[in-house]
């Protein structure tokens, strides 16, 4: 039996969060209470909120923080995924990001080999400092977190809790393309989810912060010509990491956002794709992963599998497509 629905779309997190739920679970304060949880998440532990936790803990590198008890457990997730990428994934790569000249307006250039490797001493995950116990939180002078590859997801994540809660059970929540969740216990109910070509010509851009960011459209239940295949997803998230939207231009030459904590450079691979149960750790995988080889894609996917189900692909930068076996499943057409 077909469904109806309702659907909204709101700024959240520096992108465009649209919400699709059942028409009967509609009222006029559904979307104000759904949105609502995402402000609540974006304003305590957003690095770009203003007096958010961590943006506390980053005016006051090299001291203690008082914090509650979600940011400690947050942190001390994002910590354990770290330790699980071998360090391939670091919060702390915020002044490596600077350094390279996003949020800048001008004087963008590529830093010197030497200003890397100073810079790079900054970027340690494993140097904050987090007090369960008397709930505070301290990183090393001069570092700073960036919470852009988990907290949006992490949002998410809550939301999906929340309309569960409510016996919601139908539902599809697409955060900026990045993040794609579908809510619905049946497999025959799976959402069918575009997945995005990167080398496609970009739909539309707009600077916000000194960063060039794509403002996509849907990708669910509408298949694009130029999307690689179309996947089917039940009750799970799918994680995108690409270098398109968000890059700076040096010398007529894109260099991504996502940069690699050991070598303080941008990824060349093109695209990596994770499907997950929680959007939260497929958001964290697909950037952790980006800046590894075929052969460290497959082992660290390996590894993480030990602990949770993850299936993935890799596009890599001469644009080959390398898939988990796993991920294969997911595939509808290509």
């Amino acid at each position: 039996m077909s469904r109806n629905y309702k659907v909204q779309t709101r700024f959240l997190f520096h992108t465009n969060i649209k919400i699709k739920i059942p028409e009967e679970y509609y009222s006029e304060t559904v979307f104000d209470e759904l949105y609502g949880i995402l402000e609540d998440v974006n304003e305590k532990y957003n690095s770009y909120s203003e007096n958010s936790f961590i943006d506390r803990i980053n005016k006051n590198s090299g001291n203690f923080v008082e914090v509650n008890e979600e940011m400690i457990e947050i942190l001390e997730r994002v910590v354990h995924f770290s330790d699980m990428m071998n360090g391939e994934y670091d919060i702390t790569i915020m002044p490596l990001i600077k350094l390279w000249g996003f949020y800048k307006k001008s004087d963008i250039r590529i830093p010197e080999k030497k200003e890397i490797e100073e810079t790079g001493k900054l970027i340690d995950y494993k140097k904050i400092v987090i007090d369960s116990e008397r709930k505070r939180v301290k990183i090393d002078a001069g570092q700073e977190i960036i919470t852009g590859s988990f907290i949006k997801s992490y949002a998410v994540d809550k939301l999906v809790k929340e309309m569960k809660r409510r016996g919601i059970d139908d539902v599809i929540i697409n955060a900026g393309g990045s993040s794609i969740v579908a809510v619905n216990e049946l497999e025959d109910d799976a959402w069918i989810v575009g997945v995005e070509n990167p080398e496609k010509e970009k739909i539309s851009e707009k600077s916000i912060e000194g960063y060039v960011t794509q403002i996509l459209l849907d990708s669910y239940k509408e298949k694009n010509d130029e999307d690689l295949f179309d996947i089917k997803i039940s009750d799970e998230s799918y994680s995108t990491s690409n270098q398109g939207n968000t890059f700076v231009e040096i010398d007529n030459q894109k260099y991504g956002h996502i940069l690699s904590p050991k070598t303080g450079y941008p990824g060349k691979n093109k695209q990596i794709g994770i499907v997950t149960k929680e959007a939260f750790t497929g958001d964290i995988i697909s950037t952790g992963l980006y800046n590894q080889t075929p052969e460290k894609f497959f082992e660290i996917l390996a590894k993480l599998n030990r602990e949770i189900k993850v299936e993935g692909y890799m596009i890599d930068e001469n644009g080959k497509i390398h898939y988990s076996e796993g991920f294969l499943k997911y595939v509808i057409n290509e």
